[in-house]
């Protein structure tokens, strides 16, 4: 039986490139979506014509019960999964005395709590098995802060504090936990973006170039299929941030 992983935000931009170089090299895939159920159907189908199992499975990661539901979904379709990828988030660009609580708590859930719930409940049987990769996908903002983005700050930041701790929790279990922070990529996040502001982002990268939701793929196959790697923060960045 080949390896299965779980992405969340799998139907997103980047969700969707991390599917697919999981699927070219063999892996079943099981697709997480909250309301993007048509774009995730789609995306299984496309998985499928690889020659891969894929599965799209509705969860709203904040909640403990709608993650054990996916959980119990995937376990039955195809199995505990042997890697997880805690790719699901929001974004929130705004001033810091503007930002609601109700934004926040928005924020700190999806991209923090998603990934603690997330991952609570698929890593018990990683320990039953002594085998298992845990994948965050936090970013360069989480490693350096952003104005007008600080509870997006603080939950990616708070992602790579959890992935160095719980790296070293888990590790005599076999099991790795790394850390993977995009920097500008294309996606539609930077839609609202001018082509002069794209430029000057360019500028700042020492590569010069935008990075690809592929780029961030390889980078997280990389550390799943990496057996001494482990409490890992990789920056897939262009060397905007060193």
């Amino acid at each position: 039986m080949g390896k299965s992983v779980l992405v969340t935000g799998g139907a997103g931009d980047i969700g969707r490139d991390i599917c697919r170089v999981f699927a070219e090299h063999g892996y079943d895939i099981a697709v997480h979506y909250n309301s993007s159920e048509q774009a995730a159907i789609k995306l299984c189908e496309e998985l499928s014509e690889l020659g891969v199992k894929a599965g799209a499975f509705k969860a709203d990661i904040r909640s403990e019960e709608s993650v054990n539901s996916m959980y119990d979904e995937i376990e039955k379709s195809m199995g505990n999964p042997d890697i997880i990828i805690n790719n699901a988030g929001a974004s929130l660009i705004k001033l810091f005395d503007d930002t609601t609580l109700n934004e926040w708590n928005d924020i700190i859930g999806i991209n923090l709590t998603g990934a603690f719930l997330v991952t609570k409940r698929g890593i018990k049987n990683m320990i039953r098995e002594k085998s298992g990769a845990v994948i965050n996908i936090s970013s360069m903002w989480g490693q350096v802060g952003a104005s007008c983005e600080v509870a997006y700050s603080a939950s990616k930041g708070g992602m790579i504090a959890m992935t160095k701790a719980l790296a070293q929790e888990v590790g005599l279990s076999g099991i790795s936990v790394n850390c993977v922070c995009p920097g500008v990529i294309d996606t539609k996040m930077n839609a609202h973006l001018s082509e002069d502001d794209m430029n000057a982002l360019k500028d700042e990268i020492p590569m010069g170039t935008i990075g690809t939701g592929k780029d961030v793929g390889e980078a997280c196959l990389y550390l799943a299929e990496s057996k001494y790697v482990t409490g890992q923060i990789i920056g897939v960045n262009g060397g905007m941030v060193i």
